[in-house]
């Protein structure tokens, strides 16, 4: 469960292999690590957490993690991983591809599916972990990209480098609310980013950007607690069948967007010196919300804290 309130990093290392191993699952998700020199294995890791967005800086020997079936049966987890290689090289395996990176390169995979990454030397690595949600762009379209090499060079790509390099660096010495800034800038600098690629690549159509119109509107009427499917289908020409049709294509609902994304304004606003001034219960109301215990227990059981913890470690 994603801890809410801002985590600063906390560098865990050097760690043996079995240490490595445990520390990795439980920081991100839970893999299978394997390494052909446990004796003299040594690695380290430092993880920062905001609300659900999670930034890693991981230092490792030689060694191999896969996220298998098993794995993803026993904890689905609806996240992106953005994995940038510092130094060294390795391979990433997902949706049937296998792709060489070597250091300065990118690349996205998703947690909901098994993938492989395969390290033959030391190596670093900043990863930007984050909800499928937060993305304007479908979890399908995505597929198409997921373990291939995005270059960080130039053009989008040289500009997210650095940016996500110092991120997962740095981030223990920024304040809650600017945290939560810069891991969403983050994000929305990684959807840039995919959109370069994606456009060049075969299969964007129609279907997508209806989505981005659909999710746009969204925003704009998290306010409204009536928001409803009916009204969303209506706004964009299209049966509420074909609404429903679309998010369950993305393995989700109007409802679950909803819901998050009004989640996750509420916790921008209670990081938020600028709205410190007006309580919990108010933000909850003015974001859709209509019972302000209904809010409490939603938000804890999406961020893994209530939003009085929030709020308290925020004033």
């Amino acid at each position: 469960m994603p801890e809410a309130s801002h985590a600063a990093p906390e560098p865990i290392g050097p760690l043996d292999f079995t240490d490595y191993r445990k520390a990795v699952s439980d920081a991100v998700v839970a893999l299978d690590v394997h390494s052909d020199r446990r004796d003299d294995f040594r690695g380290g890791l430092a993880a920062s957490a905001t609300g659900d967005i999670h930034v890693f800086d991981i230092t490792a020997d030689e060694h191999a993690v896969h996220r298998t079936p098993a794995l993803i049966a026993r904890a689905p987890q609806r996240y992106f991983k953005f994995s940038l290689i510092e130094r060294g090289t390795g391979l990433i395996v997902q949706d049937g591809r296998e792709t060489a990176l070597g250091a300065g390169d990118m690349a996205i995979y998703d947690t909901d599916k098994p993938y492989s990454l395969l390290f033959d030397e030391t190596m670093k690595m900043s990863v930007v972990m984050f909800p499928k949600v937060l993305l304007d762009i479908p979890a399908e379209t995505v597929g198409r990209i997921t373990a291939t090499r995005l270059d960080g060079s130039g053009g989008v790509g040289g500009l997210i480098r650095p940016y996500v390099a110092s991120l997962a660096r740095d981030a223990g010495e920024l304040d809650g609310h600017v945290a939560r800034r810069l891991f969403r800038t983050a994000v929305d600098m990684v959807g840039t980013l995919l959109e370069a690629n994606l456009a060049a690549a075969p299969g964007a159509g129609a279907h997508d950007a209806l989505l981005r119109r659909i999710l746009d509107f969204i925003d704009d009427r998290l306010s409204d607690p009536d928001l409803a499917p009916a009204e969303i289908a209506a706004a964009h020409f299209i049966s509420v069948r074909h609404l429903h049709a679309i998010f369950s294509d993305q393995g989700t609902t109007v409802s679950t967007v909803v819901r998050t994304r009004r989640l996750e304004r509420c916790y921008d606003e209670l990081v938020n010196p600028q709205h410190a001034h007006r309580s919990i219960t108010t933000i909850a109301l003015s974001n859709g919300f209509v019972d302000p215990a209904h809010f409490s227990r939603t938000f804890r059981a999406h961020f893994g804290v209530p939003p009085s913890a929030v709020r308290a470690e925020h004033a």
